[in-house]
């Protein structure tokens, strides 16, 4: 609803939304302008393909974290306008019957010229009302953009936990699925051990699952308060120079203690278990693989494509040199085409690398992705501190701790079966199961920098 003071002003600095002067205007493609809250607010949920409110044409959807910035003519012509009208009784001097014009820095109240110079406050710091209602309304937009942000940041949030949200069941039956292919192999006196396993294993599932569940609804409520706090600071923006300042610096501190308590996604991570027998039993099966220095792909496309997973989006024009050691992967001497083999890589206490087994082919290609057929990968990536797992081919996250020092990789060519091993733990990282191999097999090793 359009404010008293706003039926005083010329329509060019009347938005159509909010029927009021506008705050932080904003021009979209069709040339009508409207403030930027009010398209902030009516956008958020918006299609794909949004539309101008007033011509209904087809506009692209604002950067609205860049737009928010004070165009301060609009603000001035709109406040001279305000000041031209009848004062309240909120700005009448009860004692002196004239208009009150000054604020007081140091007891927050407004005065007249006389009230001004009185014992009380010839002291004190005066400005006139529209300087400080003025700034005020500055630190107001500051604020609605540092909570747009923060809503938008909340809203990326949502979408990263809700997408691991949508598949944990998936993960979890997959996870039980490989832990139940492992047993088998050990006596039967494991038996009570696995039936425990898989019991912890689903208990555990089950309680990350109710905290990811809490995660998206607090974070979906914090969108809800954050949007709340935001058309308070817009309304406060629209109300009358001695109006807004009764109530700013309330509305401000609450606006500043809400972001400070942004719920961040939970980064969900399943416990080691140890499998007792396990790296015994492998142990029988080992062999010491060496490297060959002849093969060299010094421009496998696998590296780079890793390199984008660990980069944040701030940091994707970082320089990257394929040709560099710490980027070149190495390629075992030996192939693999029958039998069972096991051996280990020290992977120390490096943030990012890339174990496992491809199909002898690759070594003469330079074409490698992280979604190519016949290469059998475990994968640690960095970002941002936090470390995450992966496996491939197909292209799979694994929520589990990130192992540290020893690898483990075992192979049974005939079972089509190739499965990861903590060796620290003695607990199992992943497999790749029901594989059919008909080509020779190569050990696969990059390690990035420390």
């Amino acid at each position: 609803m359009a404010s008293a003071s706003a039926q005083c002003l010329p329509s060019e600095i009347i938005c159509s939304i909010c029927q009021d002067t506008f705050t932080d205007p904003a021009t979209i493609r069709c040339g009508h302008r409207f403030c930027t809250p009010c398209l902030c607010l009516l956008w958020e949920d918006a299609p794909a393909v949004t539309c101008c409110p007033v011509c209904k044409a087809v506009s692209p959807k604002m950067d609205l974290k860049s737009i928010i910035l004070a165009e301060k003519h609009i603000h001035s012509t709109g406040n001279s306008v305000i000041c031209q009208l009848p004062g309240s009784a909120k700005q009448m001097c009860r004692t002196h019957q004239v208009m009150k014009l000054y604020f007081c820095e140091a007891d927050k109240s407004l005065l007249c010229l006389f009230c001004s110079c009185s014992a009380g406050h010839v002291t004190h710091e005066h400005c006139s009302i529209m300087q400080v209602a003025e700034h005020y309304r500055e630190h107001l937009l500051m604020q609605m953009k540092s909570i747009w942000k923060k809503k938008q940041e909340n809203q990326r949030n949502i979408k990263k936990v809700t997408n691991i949200f949508r598949a944990w069941e998936g993960f979890i039956n997959l996870r039980l699925v490989m832990i139940r292919a492992e047993y088998p192999k050990v006596c039967q006196y494991l038996q009570e051990e696995k039936q425990k396993h898989l019991e912890m294993l689903a208990i555990e599932g089950t309680v990350l699952f109710q905290r990811l569940n809490r995660n998206v609804a607090r974070m979906i409520h914090m969108g809800k308060l954050l949007r709340k706090i935001y058309e308070e600071l817009k309304e406060m923006c629209l109300k009358a120079d001695v109006d807004m300042l009764q109530g700013v610096e309330d509305t401000m501190k609450r606006s500043q203690l809400m972001q400070l308590y942004i719920p961040q996604p939970l980064d969900p991570q399943l416990s080691t278990w140890t499998i007792t027998g396990m790296l015994e039993r492998l142990n029988s099966f080992r062999v010491y693989i060496t490297l060959d220095g002849k093969i060299r792909n010094c421009h496998v496309p696998l590296i780079e494509a890793l390199r984008c997973l660990q980069c944040s989006p701030a940091h994707q024009d970082v320089p990257w040199d394929p040709a560099r050691p710490e980027n070149t992967p190495t390629w075992g001497a030996q192939t693999f085409t029958a039998g069972k083999h096991y051996w280990e890589v020290n992977v120390g206490s490096s943030c990012d690398w890339v174990i496992g087994l491809c199909k002898e082919s690759w070594t003469s290609r330079s074409d490698m992705l992280l979604n190519s057929e016949d290469i059998f990968l475990l994968l640690c990536v960095s970002k941002d501190g936090h470390f995450s797992l992966f496996s491939t081919f197909p292209f799979l996250p694994h929520y589990i701790q990130r192992p540290q020092g020893y690898i483990g990789v075992f192979l049974d060519y005939e079972c089509g079966m190739i499965s990861f091993i903590n060796v620290a733990r003695g607990s199992l990282i992943c497999n790749f199961l029901s594989r059919s191999f008909s080509f020779p097999l190569r050990p696969f090793i990059w390690c990035g920098p420390k």
